[in-house]
């Protein structure tokens, strides 16, 4: 597989990165990757693992374009308002990269569909808005050993993890949230978000992914990233392995 002219001159500034260069790059167009939500977090990732070269995005989303999605969903026109997000996103990465294939899964996924929709991946990233389905991909993500980038967002606040529970000095995801407990937090429709903190979380979980995939730099698996948007305060913890998690501890399986 050779990048084309075309490629060679969209990707340039990748290449010209001791740390990417033309394999990395390779690399990015070779992979797969699954975007659980088309939304605030979903539509930077989206956006910027398009323009990345990522060789195929499948976009997971039963949502439908709604006009209080406008403030932070940037993928997004009026001209979009009703459509299937997953289709209007496809179609937004179409026409911003046409060497990147854009699969649109009009789908919810759970427990029953979670590791069928993965498998192959070569990496997931997680910007859903609920428990239950973030523990459905997290659970598919860790028995297919694929590289789970979970984000969330909510306020002027946001998070971003990297997990990689089957290697033995990693956690997986719950190790870091406990025993499946019920969260049924506020949504950002209840307690707002301000729109660019989407964009900051988002653009933040897109570089993690590609991380993932043309490594560089030290290796973010094992650590949560928390941002403070009001105080502009970052602060990056190390999320140890619990030898006693049901998932990837010592007793599992």
């Amino acid at each position: 597989m050779m990048l084309s002219a075309d490629e060679l001159a969209r990707y340039a500034r990748h290449i010209v990165l001791p740390e990417v260069g033309g394999a990395g790059q390779l690399r990015l167009r070779r992979a797969r990757v699954v975007v659980i939500g088309a939304g605030g977090i979903g539509s930077p990732v989206l956006h910027y693992l398009g323009a990345a070269g990522v060789g195929q995005l499948d976009v997971v989303d039963d949502d439908r374009v709604d006009a209080s999605n406008l403030q932070r969903q940037t993928l997004y026109t009026t001209a979009d308002l009703g459509h299937a997000k997953a289709e209007a996103a496809a179609a937004a990465v179409a026409r911003l990269n046409p060497h990147v294939t854009v699969r649109a899964l009009v789908s919810r996924i759970d427990a029953a569909n979670a590791a069928a929709l993965l498998d192959g991946a070569d990496a997931v990233i997680d910007g859903s808005d609920n428990f239950e389905t973030r523990l459905a991909v997290a659970d598919a993500a860790l028995g297919l050993r694929v590289p789970l980038i979970s984000a969330a967002v909510g306020r002027f606040e946001g998070q971003i993890g990297v997990f990689r529970g089957w290697e033995p000095d990693r956690p997986c995801y719950r190790c870091f949230v406990g025993g499946a407990p019920q969260r049924d937090g506020l949504t950002c429709a209840e307690e707002g978000v301000l729109g660019p903190v989407t964009g900051v979380v988002g653009s933040l979980a897109a570089l993690e992914v590609i991380r993932q995939l043309a490594p560089f730099g030290d290796d973010s698996a094992g650590k949560l990233v928390l941002i403070d948007l009001l105080a502009l305060r970052f602060r990056t913890l190390s999320l140890p392995k619990d030898p006693g998690c049901p998932a990837c501890g010592t007793g599992a399986g």
